[in-house]
């Protein structure tokens, strides 16, 4: 069996993000750089698998430009076997990043693309579920447990009224929660293996996608500054203050 795992370079969950002074984007000048949490989960679950001797082969694969060999090179420490880079410039939206992801599906021909259900900068929660629907494949999100039995995979995702579990055919695309399990460090014998291990670099342009974008960033903004709180003498203030001043009641 080989697993397919899509990541995405972000910024570290542990820096503060910055916003740039004309308010065009986010900073990243000298900014700390990471592989996004969710899909570092994917990259876990797929090794898991692996030394369940369930999967054979674990691919990566991530879209930029090079400097997301770094998160790639990574991923091959924690215990990917090989790894993909497609070569393309600026953000690109996920329908794009999902029909770029098709091709690398339809050459790779993976029982199961294992990715993180979001990533942590734009949050969008988009991209595994179009490329389900790009290719065909059934899908799982949002999985807190995976088990593959032969040619079916049985997915326990959370939703709103608690814990619903699906049983999917292969290939399968699977998107993971933060719940699914707790991702190793790459140890140093590791990380210096994944030095000689394949990196192939593709172009974008090569794989025939119009990268044309369908939406448009227009303003980046910081968060509003947390106000200190106020302390109330009586039960009565304290429903007047909510009723006229915060309005929640």
């Amino acid at each position: 069996m080989k697993i397919l795992v899509p990541i995405k370079r972000v910024i570290d969950y542990n820096v503060k993000v910055r916003v740039k002074a004309d308010q065009s984007d986010v900073d990243l000048t000298n900014t700390k750089m990471a592989i996004n949490p969710f899909c570092e989960i994917a990259v876990e679950e797929a090794v898991r698998l692996k030394e369940k001797g369930v999967a054979s082969e674990i691919v990566a694969v991530s879209i930029g430009d090079k400097s997301c060999q770094e998160q790639l090179r990574t991923a091959l420490a924690l215990g990917a076997d090989r790894a993909i880079q497609i070569e393309a410039e600026g953000n690109l939206d996920a329908l794009n990043i999902a029909k770029l992801l098709q091709k690398v599906v339809a050459e790779e021909q993976p029982q199961i693309v294992l990715m993180g259900k979001q990533a942590i900068d734009s949050d969008n929660n988009q991209t595994g579920q179009m490329l389900a629907a790009l290719t065909g494949y059934a899908q799982g999100t949002f999985a807190s447990e995976v088990v593959v039995d032969g040619e079916k995979v049985s997915v326990t995702r959370e939703v709103d009224g608690g814990l619903q579990t699906l049983s999917l055919n292969l290939p399968a695309i699977i998107t993971t929660d933060l719940r699914l399990n707790e991702p190793r460090y790459a140890s140093l014998p590791n990380i210096m293996k994944a030095k000689r291990k394949p990196l192939d670099v593709k172009s974008a342009a090569d794989l025939g996608i119009d990268l044309s974008p369908r939406t448009k960033l227009l303003k980046v903004t910081p968060p509003a500054q947390r106000e200190a709180g106020i302390v109330v003498e009586t039960v009565d203030e304290l429903v007047e203050k909510l009723k006229n001043e915060a309005k929640v009641i």
